[in-house]
């Protein structure tokens, strides 16, 4: 990696809004980036990092990716847009409680869910069946081919030029990697040594529980929402049963749906406070003294008590049953199923159903004689797809009067 800076810049990298711990990532000690580039004099490689994100056609496509319901059920639902954005507000909160880097926390929280595809979870699991002869499909590894080769916005390389830290916060967030690489993070591994099989970064380990947290508390919301259950429903669920039952006792006359807002409110401070106090203990027994030592504790410091990850998993176990496979969702997934399938079977077919910049793409890497390079690219292409354009595209393919109405 390289971290080149001219003789003009002298960058002053004491840009943190808090001091720092001992273990936590420095922005004046980050091991820099692939391709050499001067840093800014006003943003530390952190900010930089985040701030590249932020202006993708990835990060925009999100406000048009849904979690659970698609997009044309309501305004008010989660999407990978939203959830990104309060997976980094409690990102940035744990990270100041913890004194370690709020940019660097905060920009691996933004790059996670960029290699999503469309329809949430339904559209993964049926384009990871098309690929799964043709090298495989992960959205953690899509979210790093994003960053790394699909964004195109600097002549000199393709992706964006991230710092190492942010790099291998985005790779190692869930832990270290075990068993055969995905395709685009063997790709980069012969580039540069994201030291693998260690732990991330405090920071990255941070963004990674702020997911969990983010995601069961909008899902309990959405869930209430769309009327698959209700707080009486809730009340089973050991985590959320003891705090329902006091805030009807505190607040008699208080409406339900203020009634709802406040138990989510309570339950990610609950939430937060755990991982605050069994992550302190962790820290307190591994007792790191720099960034390296946190990668080779041996363990996850950052980590709900055992206590809450059973009352976590219970809940998950609820949302699985009463949301995941509502039989609302089960409709939907028959019919993202046909959406994703025919799509990829279409292009795959004939690649000049592709937009001219994708058949181009086709023709740079020989995918009209490789089956697995034509497979990526269109894999690529279905993955950065809103819901709205997938059903746009499938119209396109396959309404026989799409093109041929007269006006």
């Amino acid at each position: 990696m390289s971290n080149k800076k001219t003789s003009e810049q002298s960058p002053d990298y004491n840009f943190c809004a808090m001091p720092l711990a001992a273990y936590a990532c420095r922005p004046d000690q980050s091991r820099g980036r692939i391709y050499e580039e001067p840093e800014s004099t006003n943003r530390s490689p952190f900010q930089r990092d985040r701030d590249r994100i932020i202006h993708t056609s990835a990060f925009r496509r999100l406000r048009s990716k849904t979690q659970v319901f698609v997009y044309h059920e309501g305004d008010h639902y989660r999407t990978r847009l939203t959830h990104t954005l309060e997976v980094a507000q409690v990102t940035r909160s744990l990270a100041r409680a913890l004194m370690v880097n709020e940019d660097l926390a905060e920009t691996i929280a933004l790059a996670h869910d960029l290699g999503h595809t469309p329809f949430a979870h339904i559209g993964e699991e049926f384009l990871k069946e098309c690929m799964k002869d043709l090298d495989g499909f992960d959205h953690n590894d899509q979210s790093l081919r994003v960053l790394t080769t699909l964004e195109r916005r600097y002549p000199g390389w393709n992706g964006l030029n991230l710092t190492w830290e942010t790099l291998e916060g985005v790779v190692k967030h869930n832990g270290p990697v075990t068993g055969p690489l995905p395709v685009t993070l063997k790709e980069l591994q012969s580039q540069v040594d994201l030291q693998i099989h260690t732990y991330a970064s405090l920071e990255a380990q941070v963004a990674a529980i702020s997911d969990d947290i983010a995601y069961n508390n909008h899902d309990v919301e959405d869930g209430l929402r769309a009327g698959l259950f209700t707080l009486d429903d809730l009340q089973k669920v050991p985590l959320l049963r003891g705090i329902i039952r006091k805030l009807r006792q505190d607040m008699p006359e208080t409406e339900e749906r203020y009634l709802i807002f406040e138990t989510i409110r309570e339950m990610i401070g609950r939430m937060v406070a755990d991982v605050l106090e069994e992550t302190r203990k962790n820290l307190a027994e591994v007792k790191p003294q720099s960034p390296d030592d946190v990668r080779n504790a041996g363990m996850q410091i950052v980590a709900f008590s055992d206590d809450m990850r059973e009352q976590v998993d219970e809940l998950r176990s609820f949302l699985f049953d009463r949301m995941y496979r509502h039989y609302t969702i089960n409709r939907i997934w028959l019919k993202v199923e046909k959406i994703v399938n025919d799509l990829f079977h279409a292009f795959t077919t004939n690649y000049r159903l592709l937009p001219d910049p994708w058949q181009r793409r086709v023709e740079e890497a020989g995918g009209m004689i490789d089956n697995i390079a034509l497979a990526r690219i269109v894999a690529d292409y279905i993955a950065g797809m809103t819901d709205r354009y997938a059903l746009r595209e499938h119209e396109r393919l396959f309404d026989l009067y799409w093109d041929l109405r007269g006006g």
